[in-house]
């Protein structure tokens, strides 16, 4: 039993949240979902001695989500500069060769921004 407690729930955790927070972008919404769904198996499985590791399961998914978020915003901005980049080659050498037209093949009106400030 202490491998399940150890090993199995902290991986699940883990991967559930990461799952959770691309889905709903807010660690905090993921830390909730996470502490409702073992509240529930606490009081229907377990007695409420388990009550504890359901907190520190929270604690360890509201960490993960906030990783995950911090990760995912790094390499947007990351992928917004190497763009700003190339658009900027670009629109030099568009304007060299007199030439407006775009050489990548789109106009970047359908990427969305994962990250609102």
């Amino acid at each position: 039993m202490d491998i399940l407690f150890f090993v199995v729930f902290p991986i699940a955790t883990i991967l559930i949240a990461i799952v959770l927070q691309k889905l709903l972008r807010s660690p905090i919404l993921v830390a909730i979902f996470i502490f409702a769904i073992y509240l529930i198996v606490t009081y229907t499985a377990f007695t409420s001695d388990f009550l504890l590791n359901a907190i520190i399961y929270t604690i360890l998914a509201y960490i993960t989500a906030f990783i995950t978020k911090w990760i995912c915003f790094f390499i947007m901005r990351q992928s917004e500069e190497d763009e700003l980049g190339v658009a900027e080659d670009n629109e030099d050498d568009n304007i060299a060769n007199n030439n407006n037209t775009n050489n990548n093949g789109s106009c970047g009106c359908c990427r969305r921004r994962v990250w609102r400030r």
